[in-house]
């Protein structure tokens, strides 16, 4: 999960001023964590905690209401009132924040069913739920050997994303997209094209988009893949982060034996 919150901090600057090149200063002036990494810790707490999952991610989000670039708005309106109850969102949002259930559990049914978890607390449609399935799913794969191929297969296979794109036939016609289904796939491949982790952020950086939240998704499948994040590129993303969170994230990565 790290993997992910390096991809936001990275990407966060991005988002709204895209950059179609692999060539740019990996934490350029302005980097800073969002939304998206509130909420990545948020479930990883949860996990260690064997708590709910609504109550911890409105519970984070509460805590830390100013970050960059804010947050979506109707899940700022859940945040803020009372009402526990989803509202069908289909947002990339319970992508984002899934990636510590990839690194958590070993065995793919219980990947897809804490998946689904996680993500119908808020994004109960269908396609929400099948992104924070597909990127909790292609984490666990690549976590436990299995090949790019396999992977790419299997996440077709099961979720009836289109795989079979390159970077450069997308990156020209690619644009803003909060959706699940306009996101996770185009993460997906950004981990598939790349030599090592510091290149799968580059290359979904180069995609544009919704930047910060694509390679956030990038990230967490690259770190799991190529066996963690660089130790100086692991350093520096958690110097963006508040001690608490650190914690939450040293705590997890003990306890899943990711460090």
């Amino acid at each position: 999960m790290l993997g992910a919150i390096v991809g936001d901090i990275v990407g966060s600057i991005y988002e709204f001023n895209n950059h179609r090149s692999q060539d740019f200063s990996l934490f350029g002036e302005g980097c800073d964590f969002t939304d998206d990494t509130v909420l990545t810790v948020a479930v990883a707490d949860c996990l260690i905690k064997a708590g709910n999952y609504a109550e911890y991610i409105k519970h984070y989000a509460r805590k830390y209401p100013q970050v960059k670039g804010g947050y979506g708005g109707r899940f700022a309106q859940w945040i803020h009132s009372e009402n526990m109850e989803p509202y069908s969102s289909w947002g990339n949002g319970s992508a984002m924040r899934v990636s510590s259930i990839g690194f958590a559990y070993d065995d793919w049914e219980s990947v897809m069913n804490e998946a689904k978890r996680s993500s119908e607390v808020t994004h109960n449609h269908p396609e929400g739920i099948k992104g924070a399935q597909a990127t909790a799913v292609s984490i666990y794969m690549a976590r436990n050997g299995q090949s790019k191929e396999q992977i790419k297969a299997a996440i077709a296979k099961s979720f009836g994303y289109d795989l079979d794109r390159t970077l450069d036939e997308i990156r020209p016609v690619y644009v803003f997209n909060e959706s699940c289904q306009g996101t996770v796939p185009e993460a997906i491949i950004a981990f598939l094209e790349s030599a090592d982790f510091e290149d799968a952020i580059r290359n979904a950086v180069s995609l544009g988009g919704d930047t910060d939240t694509l390679t956030c998704i990038t990230g967490g499948i690259a770190e799991a893949f190529y066996g963690g994040v660089p130790k100086d590129i692991a350093d520096k993303a958690l110097s963006y982060l508040p001690q608490a969170m650190r914690e939450v994230v040293e705590e997890f990565r003990t306890r899943y034996r990711l460090c």
